[in-house]
């Protein structure tokens, strides 16, 4: 299936989830993310949901990863395309932006090549792990700027698509996406 359509029809499912099942998904989602080897690093982007597209909500990941004592990275657009990232302390102050994303204001900014893990916000995924995005290209960008090695983990509410027909050669693909079900490694 072509990304445009897929995400015409992941922005429906979306749309029929109530606050309470999406939260409930997603704690089932992050209590999966605990079996993944990914717990032994120290930088790990993460998203803050944008609760009006019904996306996974991050916050029990963000429990976890204050529970284990990691350096959590928040993004924040810089302009069209580019993301920089914050570390999250304390006195980070969050603020949505004019897409209703919620993001750091300002803080100790982290360079992309320190991260150690991302997870991925998402419409759509496939078995070969593409990602259907918003179709920005925000993490495009930033996955070319960090080392090599980064792990990517997609957070999906709904299971894979067999497979994304119009892959672009700056796709990077994902190395685990996890749902509410079902851990998918690629």
């Amino acid at each position: 299936m072509l990304k445009k359509d897929l995400r015409l029809i992941y922005s429906e499912r979306r749309k029929n989830l109530t606050p309470q099942k999406i939260s409930d998904l997603s704690l089932s989602l992050a209590n999966l993310l605990l079996k993944l080897p990914i717990w032994n690093y120290s930088y790990y982007h993460l998203f803050l949901s944008i609760t009006e597209k019904k996306e996974v909500d991050t916050s029990f990941i963000m429990s976890i990863l204050q529970g284990k004592d990691k350096n959590i990275l928040l993004p924040k657009m810089l302009d069209d395309q580019n993301l920089i990232n914050f570390l999250l302390t304390d006195s980070t102050p969050i603020k949505k932006n004019h897409w209703n994303i919620p993001e750091p204001v300002d803080g100790i900014e982290v360079p992309p090549e320190k991260i150690d893990v991302v997870f991925l916000p998402l419409m759509a995924f496939d078995l070969k792990g593409h990602r259907v995005g918003y179709g920005k290209g925000f993490y495009d960008v930033l996955l070319q700027k960090c080392k090599p090695d980064v792990i990517k983990v997609g957070l999906s509410l709904f299971d894979a698509e067999e497979k994304i027909m119009d892959i672009n050669p700056h796709d990077i693909p994902l190395n685990y996406c996890v749902t509410p079900n079902r851990i998918y490694s690629f």
